[in-house]
């Protein structure tokens, strides 16, 4: 009776997934002084080159959601069926064009001064859209490592992720470092797509921004295709017209013969020039594929698991969202002091945390898992 009584009262709350921003309502209106002090004051104590995967930002500077949910919406919320056109594309190159702009579509936009949460060890976000099911699971908190699962059982496609953020402070910025390979199988074709995840980059001086940068690069074993992507900061030179720039190749990796040359913006829209004829077409438009986001739905509040994201940090998102910010800070206190408690009941019984949904190794190669279960269930959450 009591459970039944704790579970009414807790909140489970969904939040609005992220966007495309524009230009006119971008980082400029997150640029006042007061907000670059605070900020400031928060770094005071911080050396260069410390490790900020410890590091806790209070409400104020939180974004209503987890990272786990961050990662979650890079995968399903999307207005176009990318995945689809991914496993319809008639040939390999087809496909391996329509793999390119489905990677660039992962990539999401952040604000200056707000961050999500950091993932509590074990928290999980499991959401559907259509027949694509994904689950993700925080198997590390101390380093932070998340692990995704997606399947689609009616296109027969299959998605692994395995990640570690490693924030890092240089003084004037901050640079987080995300490890880890990204798995995209669409096995009808028998293809497996392997990429990594751009570099966040946090500039506080001497021009306050947001920025992702670094190297992306796209293989497939079995056709030996193979994509090169830089994504382009204005880190330095802080050009306002010339941000989120992405250029790039496309390359048959047995003759290092380019194929198409890449270039765009990833938040307006990506092209490719064929080399053979000079012919360019847009394969990526992030105006079409992310217009009209909604916040997902429930299906069935019952099943809702109590480390779902949106049940671990429900009341700190109604708070936040109220600007309640003494209520936001008790609430994510009480959710920092229940891990505590946790893991200092974990060690008085000598007992080690075991992930629910994968198998989790840590080698010298790194951190890998593998999901324990063949296919993803169909969700209580829906994204529409």
């Amino acid at each position: 009776m009591m459970q039944m009584e704790e579970k009414k009262e807790t909140k489970v709350v969904l939040t609005r997934p992220l966007t495309i921003q524009r230009d006119s309502d971008s980082d400029a209106s997150y640029k006042a002084p007061n907000l670059l002090q605070r900020i400031l004051s928060l770094f005071e104590n911080v050396r260069p080159g410390s490790d900020l995967t410890r590091f806790q930002l209070p409400p104020l500077f939180n974004l209503p959601k987890s990272q786990l949910q961050c990662y979650g919406e890079s995968v399903y919320c999307t207005a176009s069926d990318l995945l689809s056109m991914c496993n319809n594309g008639q040939s390999p190159l087809d496909r391996f064009i329509s793999v390119v702009a489905w990677c660039i579509s992962t990539t999401r936009p952040l604000t200056f001064g707000v961050a999500p949460y950091n993932p509590i060890l074990g928290e999980t976000h499991h959401v559907s859209k259509g027949n694509l099911n994904v689950l993700l699971e925080q198997i590390s908190h101390h380093p932070p490592v998340t692990a995704l699962h997606a399947t689609d059982e009616k296109e027969n496609i299959e998605m692994l992720w395995c990640q570690r953020p490693d924030p890092k402070f240089n003084g004037t910025s901050v640079e987080a470092k995300v490890h880890g390979i990204r798995q995209l199988k669409l096995l009808n074709h028998g293809e497996t797509y392997e990429m990594n995840c751009p570099h966040l980059l946090l500039r506080i001086l001497p021009v306050p921004g947001a920025d992702w940068a670094g190297t992306v690069n796209i293989r497939c074993p079995e056709t030996g295709l193979v994509a090169e992507l830089s994504y382009r900061s204005s880190f330095f030179l802080g050009i306002r017209g010339n941000h989120r720039v992405i250029k790039g190749k496309i390359l048959d990796s047995s003759s290092l013969k380019v194929l198409y040359e890449v270039d765009g913006h990833w938040d307006r829209t990506v092209k490719v020039k064929d080399t053979n004829n000079g012919k360019v077409r847009v394969i990526y438009d992030a105006k079409e594929v992310m217009s009209g986001l909604v916040t997902p739905i429930f299906k069935d509040t019952e099943s809702v698991w109590q480390t779902e994201s949106a049940h671990v940090w429900g009341e700190l998102n109604q708070a936040i969202m109220s600007k309640d910010w003494e209520k936001a800070r008790e609430a994510k206190l009480k959710v920092e002091e229940r891990q505590r408690e946790l893991v200092r009941e974990r060690e008085s019984k000598g007992e080690t945390w075991i992930s629910k949904h994968f198998v989790v190794s840590n080698n010298k190669e790194g951190w890998q898992c593998s999901p324990i279960h063949k296919s993803v269930p169909a969700a209580p959450i829906i994204a529409l």
